[in-house]
């Protein structure tokens, strides 16, 4: 009877393990412990399903859109939704919804990647300027001399010298947002090369570059990662900002700055050629700041004790 009873408690916790599922065997110590608190929260979890609906449209958008984004037919020009254009047409008669799904494309194209040479350029940026004392002085000066500026006004200045097209976008923003990544890096790598596994790591004579590598880079990804989602979030609206104000992408090239900008010229008589794509452009964007923030939440050490 006492071997019975014994037994009864570790069947009993075995099924409360295997009841929790995958997640639930993840223990505090472990590097996927974030993942716990961050599908634990519904609207991250409808955040990300948005984000990667968004994602997979970008990618499978030629074969989404129902007619061609640039096809020209005046006869059928500023048509309401109707179940031939569920998104109605524009002013030259072109269908408003294979624009929104281009536009998706080439917005979430740019965000990505300024996002991804922005990072890579600011990480390599902050890593050397916060470890070499020497250097840092240079580069945070060039660092600070960016950020002096407003993010719009600088990217719409290098737009007056480049000219308008989707590769000088990208080397716009990421002129912009490269200081935003460098800054925050640096700041992690001046806490992180005091700590104590780096002056161990020094002791037994490893170099810099595997210093800056396995105990600095790593131990400063969360919050990189975290400031990713932001930059991509901002890099978006700011294409949307500049193809608006006409100094951004080519106005022949569907954008979701560039409908708003002819939607409202006519938005009085054609609601729909401002509102559908501004809808697109506010749900990624909100969608990719609660991923962002909800990724911050979940990476806080902090939240290992909650």
């Amino acid at each position: 009877m006492a071997q019975a009873n014994a037994v009864t408690p570790t069947l009993a916790a075995a099924r409360a393990t295997a009841g929790k599922g995958l997640l639930g065997r993840i223990s505090p110590s472990s590097r996927w412990y974030w993942l716990r608190p961050f599908l634990a929260n519904p609207l991250a979890l409808a955040s990300s399903v948005f984000v990667l609906f968004a994602l997979l449209v970008a990618v499978l958008a030629p074969l989404l859109t129902p007619y061609d984004p640039t096809w020209l037919d005046p006869v059928i020009r500023l048509q309401s939704p109707s179940a031939a254009h569920w998104f109605g047409t524009d002013d030259l008669g072109r269908d408003v919804l294979s624009r929104v799904v281009a536009g998706t494309r080439t917005s979430l194209a740019i965000g990505v990647a300024v996002m991804l040479v922005a990072g890579l350029i600011g990480t390599t940026l902050g890593l050397v300027s916060g470890y070499y004392e020497r250097l840092d002085a240079v580069i945070m000066r060039v660092m600070d001399g960016l950020m002096a500026f407003p993010s719009i006004l600088l990217a719409i200045a290098l737009m007056a010298s480049l000219g308008p097209s989707t590769v000088n976008v990208f080397i716009a923003l990421v002129v912009v947002y490269t200081p935003t990544v460098a800054r925050l890096i640096r700041s992690q790598t001046l806490v992180l090369r005091q700590m104590t596994y780096v002056e161990s790591a020094r002791s037994i004579g490893l170099g810099d570059a595997g210093i800056l590598r396995k105990y600095v880079f790593a131990n400063a990804l969360s919050p990189l990662i975290v400031q990713c989602t932001f930059v991509i979030a901002f890099a978006i609206i700011s294409e949307a900002s500049l193809s608006f104000l006409g100094a951004g992408v080519p106005p022949e090239d569907p954008t979701w700055g560039n409908m708003l900008r002819d939607g409202q010229r006519v938005l009085q008589r054609a609601w729909w050629l401002a509102v559908f794509p501004g809808l697109a452009l506010v749900a990624t964007i909100l969608t990719l700041n609660l991923v962002g923030d909800s990724l911050r939440d979940a990476l806080d050490p902090r939240s290992r004790n909650r």
